[in-house]
């Protein structure tokens, strides 16, 4: 008897419009990201005129609306073109993700009619969005902040301070998280929309940072600002609703982020040890180097296929906290252990910016902080599996 042998798509095959989107996003990497990379690293600064290449891409709305004027495409194209930006630069991988996977997804699931209708068009062709959640007191324990929000006829008068926040030197659209009732604990906290210009709102000091360097990391500063009403996305009082689960969005996001760093770090390596010769041959031909870098595969395959598998999970509507949690720990791991991995294999020109694998490394470092850090992660995996069990 014979057997017919079903084949099994790998769920790291794209679809057609993924695949279309991944290989623009790549070219656009190469072409255009990678010769400034050096430059914006060194000047802790985005080339201000990458911002319009980006809405022309229309990489900054895939998965608003046509209606909108976005892409109209998924979640999963919006990982596969961060993944392939953060391949050349992370730190332009992570105002793009900023952007669709946190600030344009809120807007998407929260947002009133009106405010889609005034606020996503231009989040899809011309202004860049911000999201205001942390604070000096308030970082892992995000529901302990300050910023306040006072109820004056038709507006909010809102004061406090954001730290650590992401696209702020870019942004024109921050959301920002307030607290309308502080007896109220979290149940007070409320989500505001507040745009660059309104009085008494200013971006303040940037951070020096150790990686990631060209993505502006800003101060906030609240004093009096009046916000409408108008202005408020989502209900009252539900702004912690809105913050969670946009970030359990934003966690794949970071972890396309970081196995776009990994790649990176693994393509450098394969093209460096074929060129460089010791002992009158490549080191690649060496079998101590040929198995780091199959261990350096073998670690970038895992940790793809957990982004993978959490944004399928989360398109098709099902839960998908652990496994985003499980994607952002594991990731984030290792992108810091290839781009380390690579620095070795490089050597001494591993630890020189005349090379890209110093960067790598110094980028990957982030992942395990940023949008819930690793041992938050290992608290809601361990939260969700002792229940399941």
């Amino acid at each position: 008897m014979s057997e017919t042998i079903q084949a099994i798509p790998p769920l790291t095959q794209l679809t057609e419009d993924e695949q279309m989107l991944r290989d623009a996003a790549a070219e656009f990497a190469d072409t255009v990201i990678k010769p400034r990379v050096h430059d914006m690293d060194e000047a802790a600064k985005l080339d201000p005129d990458l911002v319009g290449q980006f809405f022309d891409m229309g990489l900054m709305g895939i998965e608003i609306p046509e209606q909108y004027q976005g892409g109209g495409g998924t979640f999963m194209m919006s990982i596969v073109a961060i993944e392939q930006i953060s391949r050349v630069d992370a730190s332009v991988g992570v105002f793009m993700d900023v952007q669709n996977t946190l600030v344009n997804n809120a807007f998407l699931r929260w947002g009133s009619d009106e405010v889609k209708e005034r606020f996503l068009p231009q989040l899809a062709t011309e202004k860049v969005g911000a999201y205001c959640l942390s604070e000096a007191g308030s970082g892992s324990d995000a529901f302990a902040l300050k910023c306040s929000a006072k109820e004056d006829g038709d507006s909010y008068i809102l004061n406090g301070t954001k730290l650590w926040i992401t696209n702020a030197n870019e942004a024109d659209i921050f959301l920002v998280f307030a607290n309308v009732n502080p007896d109220a604990g979290y149940k007070g906290i409320t989500a505001f929309i507040v745009e660059r210009g309104m009085d008494g709102f200013s971006v303040s000091k940037k951070e020096n940072k150790l990686g990631i360097r060209a993505s502006s990391t800003c101060e906030l500063l609240l004093e009096d600002v009046r916000v409408p009403k108008s202005n408020i996305l989502g209900d009252v009082g539900k702004g912690y609703k809105v913050a969670i689960e946009t970030l359990n969005e934003g966690r794949i996001g970071i972890g396309a982020q970081m196995i776009g760093i990994a790649q990176g770090a693994l393509d450098a390596s394969l093209a460096y040890t074929k060129e460089r010769k010791q002992f009158g041959q490549a080191i690649a031909d060496f079998q101590g180097v040929q198995f780091q870098l199959a261990k350096m595969a073998t670690e970038l395959e895992m940790a793809r296929l957990l982004v993978y598998n959490a944004a399928r999970i989360k398109e098709a509507g099902q839960p998908f906290l652990k496994e985003a949690a499980m994607a952002k720990y594991y990731s984030s791991e290792v992108a810091e252990n290839l781009s380390s991995m690579a620095v070795d294999l490089f050597g001494g020109y591993g630890y020189v910016k005349e090379y890209p694998v110093e960067k790598f490394y110094r980028d990957a470092k982030i992942g395990k902080i940023y949008e819930g850090t690793s041992n938050m992660q290992l608290q809601t995996i361990a939260k969700i599996i002792l229940k399941e069990g």
